[in-house]
């Protein structure tokens, strides 16, 4: 059972402050090649790739010095051109990631924001209705003590008056 955004009402949706932010597209785009260029652009940061850089990169040298191969002698000039364009794809491709995330970023601390003002009215309302709630209760605890006190002179005033009726019923002489 699925539900959306148009299912659910809008104040109970726990998503509802994301919402107006669901218009923005990444910068990559939401394709296929999009997810995947932030993927790759992702994976320059990570010690797998800069180990495996180091490797690839420490092979190749050995390979040309030692003799193996001759096809990229010193001063390495192909190794050079292979980074040079590593970097023209890279740099754009992580400038690009971090701007995706900090769209996403942004995303979330608008709705965090409005989730937070929301949570702050909630309790503000709280705090009124349990104010109103104290005040209505001393209202009534007033009203109960008034009750009291006017039962209790009451219940005198019955007692005095069953006490003359007595006094009276038992003093006539018969």
């Amino acid at each position: 059972m699925e539900n959306s955004v148009a299912e659910v009402p809008n104040d109970r949706h726990h998503f509802r402050f994301h919402a107006p932010h669901v218009h923005l597209h990444s910068a990559f785009g939401g394709d296929w090649f999009g997810l995947k260029a932030e993927a790759f652009a992702r994976f320059f940061g990570t010690p797998t790739f800069l180990i495996a850089q180091t490797v690839l990169v420490g092979v190749w040298i050995a390979a040309n010095v030692v003799g193996w191969t001759a096809f990229d002698i010193y001063p390495f000039i192909l190794l050079n051109l292979a980074f040079s364009t590593q970097a023209a794809y890279a740099a754009p491709l992580i400038l690009l990631a971090q701007t995706r995330q900090a769209d996403r970023d942004k995303a979330h601390a608008e709705a965090d924001t409005l989730h937070r003002e929301a949570l702050a009215k909630a309790s503000t309302e709280r705090q009124e209705l349990a104010h109103e709630q104290t005040v209505q209760i001393m209202a009534l605890l007033e009203e109960n003590t008034k009750l009291t006190r006017i039962t209790q002179e009451l219940s005198e005033r019955i007692e005095r008056l069953i006490q003359e009726i007595h006094r009276g019923v038992t003093l006539r002489p018969s």
